[in-house]
């Protein structure tokens, strides 16, 4: 969930969509190389204070037939047919620490947070090839890494994405349109205020679950060469319907999201991937 609500983001996983367009047939078992990328997004959903991050990391992709770790991130695929996919997925996303965000002065950091659980996916169209229409609908488990592991709450996301790949897959895309809603625990995590927090401009607060955000999000990514893709994406989300609009660590209505970045994958198997 945090990677997708653009807080604290990888991004790896926002370039899910565009850059996984190709057939498996037409991809290797497993490629190694670099990732990196830059990114700027909300510190977190309603923020004031915005985030910048700069990331080059060892980048491994692995198709197998049920696990998979690829540009459509990581997962455990455990139905397939033609047009239903029901998998495992996973995610990581960044900390933001609360003396770089001045309505959360004095708080806790918000830590890493390991996401995972089931996902949904239904095509609903597929017009011509390289186009195609489907449903996302993902459950996730937000858990905190640091001084423990503790579960952060449940959150629910659907969407809809649009995807186009033109001239033989060089050039690849995505617009997709969804919503965020979270239990009361992860909306805590975020927009709670203790009464050991609170000040004479934060007062106490006490989040509830409910609807987070609307989110519209595009993609686009070239093929360079065999090696090397580069990619960019815009991200706008809208909280003014959000369950907890009413906490003092809640500033904006809306918030942008924007990156670039790049993978080059130097080595690769012959062997191909599964279907």
């Amino acid at each position: 969930m945090v990677r997708r609500c653009g807080w604290a983001i990888t991004m790896l996983a926002l370039t899910a969509p565009a850059l996984a367009q190709q057939r498996a047939t037409d991809l290797p078992l497993w490629e190694v190389g670099v990732f990196g990328g830059a990114a700027a997004t909300p510190a977190y959903p309603g923020a004031e204070d915005r985030s910048s991050r700069v990331l080059v990391l060892p980048l491994v992709m692995y198709r197998g037939k049920v696990l998979r770790a690829d540009r459509s991130g990581v997962n455990a695929r455990l139905l397939a047919t033609e047009r239903v996919e029901f998998d495992v997925g996973f995610a990581l996303s960044l900390p933001a620490r609360s003396d770089h965000v001045a309505a959360r002065a004095g708080m806790p950091d918000l830590k890493s947070l390991l996401e995972f659980g089931p996902r949904l996916n239904v095509t609903l169209a597929e017009p011509a090839p390289g186009s195609r229409g489907r449903l996302e609908v993902p459950l996730r488990a937000p858990v905190e890494l640091g001084n423990g592991l503790r579960r952060q709450g449940l959150v629910l996301e659907p969407r809809l994405v649009w995807e186009t790949a033109s001239d033989g897959g060089k050039w690849q895309s995505d617009v997709n349109l969804g919503v965020v809603a979270g239990d009361a625990r992860l909306n805590q995590y975020f927009y709670e205020v203790a009464p050991q927090y609170a000040t004479a401009v934060r007062p106490a607060y006490h989040a509830g679950g409910g609807f987070m955000m609307t989110r519209l999000g595009a993609s686009l990514s070239r093929r360079v060469s065999p090696d090397w893709r580069v990619f960019g994406f815009g991200r706008y989300d809208n909280y003014s319907h959000a369950a907890n609009r009413d906490s003092p660590l809640f500033r904006r209505n809306s918030g942008w999201s924007v990156g670039v970045g790049f993978t080059w994958t130097g080595y690769r198997s012959a062997a191909r991937a599964w279907e």
